[in-house]
This record gives structure tokens, sequence and C-alpha cells, in this order.
């Protein structure tokens, strides 16, 4: 949380309350430098020291730079004059100096004796909204006070001392703000209202959309909806807004630590889906510069894409296509039912493949052959047979090894561990094949004995 303060005191925080409320702020501030500004002061406001120890006192607390000594006087002032009436703007002096010591829980106690008294103070509103999911108190009290604090900054008005342009730009980032805490309070175990957080989300990106948190809690909230509601095509949507999480560097980032896991499990759930990362760094190149995906937006399933790849495979290698889809269906469970019903007995239609070997090597009977590259193993086996479909008919000569060779075959049978597929296959039905002539052997005469 120090850490976490610390960061927020030179981002928005700052920035954003002393826009808003710099100028009210400034003027409701115990003016006084000297003992004749102090009766100025007490003239406009109605309000005046008790004495002069008590402006002695907010003297020392005005000029002391060093919060915890700051701290130290403001509970000085506050013992001696508890009643004072200046006891609002000492608790803002006390909101600020709790900020600077990085002390949340208690910017958030001091904002809520503020609202007691001016319910509408726009800073006491906007440290509650803003603290809040980050202290992590899940009590009823604090949710409660959480949610009336978001809803007290999402109808704050303009203050008087605010430029209509500054006002414009500051409600914006307030509004972001009081959305993300209430969407905070709908993912809470007590609500999990997934839709409810959703749509706040969105309105919160809406009106600051480089919020690395809140579309992180986008992306959670929507795969939750996903998986609840049985909407497998909502997946795409978190996974975009995971992708943005991830990517998005600038001003209102996650911590980087965080960055890195939600990278992570982006490659994961991806591939999951998707069933390979290729178009992963595309999608996070296009989510780092958008806040919001494309209208028709959508990461296609693994089965689309191999859908996708195997109509791709039919126009453009048909023969290669029929044989994956026969493969599958005799590596499935019901691989041998397949074979015995579809394929034993039965001609194929015409298959490509390369020679990869051959028994015997000279004047072969089977041919060896690799039907998914001629650098791969073997799986299936072509058993040379004559027109009759059983008597067996070898080469003459020596097949070559590596020539591409089609074929039409009738299945005999098939085995899956090794997996290798047998067709009895008539050389008549092989185009393609190259063989090497073989000399015939030289018989020689033996010669007569002379006598």
């Amino acid at each position: 949380m120090q850490h976490f303060l610390r960061r927020l005191t030179g981002i928005l925080a700052t920035a954003l309350v002393s826009a808003v409320v710099g100028s009210a702020q400034t003027a409701s501030q115990p003016a006084a430098q000297n003992g004749h500004a102090a009766a100025t002061a007490a003239t406009e406001k109605k309000k005046n020291y008790k004495d002069q120890q008590e402006y002695t006192i907010y003297d020392s607390v005005s000029k002391e730079t060093d919060p915890n000594k700051k701290l130290t006087l403001l509970n000085t002032w506050k013992e001696k004059y508890p009643d004072s009436d200046y006891k609002v703007d000492r608790l803002k002096i006390y909101l600020d100096t709790y900020q600077k010591l990085n002390q949340a829980a208690k910017m958030v106690d001091t904002a809520k004796e503020i609202l007691t008294i001016d319910p509408k103070d726009i800073t006491s509103l906007y440290w509650i909204t803003f603290l809040s999911p980050s202290l992590g108190n899940t009590s009823a009290d604090a949710v409660d006070t959480a949610t009336k604090a978001a809803n007290g900054l999402l109808a704050a008005e303009k203050p008087a001392a605010t430029k209509d342009e500054d006002w414009k730009a500051a409600k914006a980032n307030l509004d972001a703000i009081a959305y993300k805490t209430l969407a905070w309070t709908d993912m809470l175990p007590t609500n999990k209202n997934n839709a409810e957080a959703e749509d706040r989300l969105k309105k919160s990106l809406d009106a600051n959309p480089n919020q690395g948190e809140a579309t992180y809690w986008l992306g959670q909230v929507v795969l939750s909806r996903s998986i609840a509601e049985k909407k497998p095509e909502l997946q795409s949507l978190a996974l975009y807004d995971f992708a943005r999480a991830a990517t998005f560097d600038g001003p209102g980032a996650l911590d980087p630590t965080l960055r890195k896991k939600v990278d992570d499990y982006l490659t994961k759930a991806y591939t999951t889906l998707h069933g390979d990362t290729t178009g992963l760094a595309e999608l996070k190149t296009a989510a780092k510069a958008n806040a919001n995906p494309p209208a028709d937006f959508k990461i296609k399933t693994a089965a689309e894409t191999a859908a996708e790849k195997e109509e791709d495979l039919k126009k453009s290698n048909p023969e290669l296509a029929l044989w994956l889809n026969v493969k599958g269906q005799l590596l499935g469970a019901d691989g041998q039912s397949y074979f015995d019903s579809s394929m034993k007995g039965a001609a194929v239609p015409k298959l490509k493949g390369w020679v990869v070997g051959a028994t015997p090597a000279v004047k072969s009977k089977e041919l060896k052959v690799s039907m998914e590259g001629k650098d791969q193993p073997a799986n299936v086996t072509l058993k040379l047979v004559g027109t009759d479909g059983t008597t067996p008919a070898p080469l003459t000569g020596k097949p070559e090894i590596g020539s591409e060779i089609e074929f039409e075959g009738i299945g005999e049978s098939f085995t899956k561990e090794p997996f290798v597929v047998v067709f009895d296959v008539e050389k008549s039905k092989i185009t393609g094949l190259k063989e090497e002539k073989v000399a015939a052997p030289v018989h020689h005469t033996a010669s007569k004995k002379k006598s």
C-alpha cells in the first residue's frame, strides 16, 4: 500500500483533486499569515481562532514540511481546540498529511469524518472511492461506505471556483473511478453480479480507457459470464481485455509483475481456444493501441481453424486431405470398427505418397510408403498383387526410394501401434513409380577337361 500511494501521489489523484477543488480548498484553508489576515478571514468566513495560541499552532502547522512533525502539531491543535471554527479545514490538512505518510486507511477514516460535516466534499468522496478497492476491506460497513462515496462522486457538481473545461476533464476521470469502485463491489463474493460489474467497468473505461486494472477486471467478469452462462463466444472479448491489460504500458497501466502474469495467462488461454499462438502477436498489437475491440471481433476456435485448414487442404491437396481424414478415423476410439466397416476389402480412392522403403530391396513384394512427406516414416504398406487381387506380383526391378507415387488399393489390415495401414495394390494402379532395371545374372558353362 505504501508503494501504491507513493506512485499515486505523482499521477492522477493529486492532479485530479487539485484541478477540481484546488481553488475552493485554498479559499477554505485558515487564511492568515498575520493577525490582520486572520481578522479578515474571520469576517469573510464568519470563522475565527479561539485565541492567539490557536493561530500560533495553525501557523506552525502551515509552515511545517515534515509530515510526521505536522501530524504531531495537528494532534496538539485537535486536542486543545476540538471545536475549532476550522475543524473541517484541519481535517483536510490531516487528509493531506496521511497521504504523504502513505496511511490509506486513516485517509479513509478522515474523509468519512469530513463527510459527516460536508456530505458533498469532493476530495473526501474521491479518496474513499479511490482507496476502498485497494484497501481490501470487504466488511458490510466498508462496502456500504465505498458505494455511497462512489455514487456521491457520480452526482458531484462543479465547484464554483473550477473552470468549465477543467471540470469536464476532471469529471470524466471522477466518473471512471466511481464506476470502477462500484464494479468492485459487484465483483465481491457477497454480490457476485458479473453482468452489473461488466456494465460499470465498460462505463469506467469509456470515461478513461487507460486503466490497466479496470481492463483486467473486465476480462475476468466477461470470462466468468462466458462460463456461468455457457456462452463460449464471450471468450474472445475476455481475451481481448487480457491482451489490453498485458500490453498497455502508459499511465494507469498494471504493475509490470502483474502484467507479466496476465500475459502468461493470455498465452495459455489463447492457445487453448485457438489451438496455437498464430495471431496472438497481432491481437496484442491491436489491443495495446485500441481499448475496445472491433465490432465483429472474434478469435477462431481450434475447431474452426482446423476446419478452415481442412477445406484449404481439400482444394490444394485432396489426396492428403483424404488420407488425414482416414488416419484420424483409424486412430480414434472406434478405429477398428471403422476399418472393418469402411475399408477392409473395399477400394480406397486415389491416394498420394512417397516410397521410403521396399521388401525385398530388389524385385520387391511390398513398398513402404510415407503419406505425409518423403522424410517421414512409412505409415502405409503396399502389398503388390496380380489382377486376381491375391496372388503376389513382385516388381521386376528395384524401386527408386524417394519417388512420389499415386495409387488405388484395397484395404487389407491396419495397426495403431505402430500406425500402419496395409493395402493390396496392382502395379498397374500405381503411377509415378520408378524402377531400376536389374541385370540378369550371367551363367558360365563349365569347360570339359582334356584327356
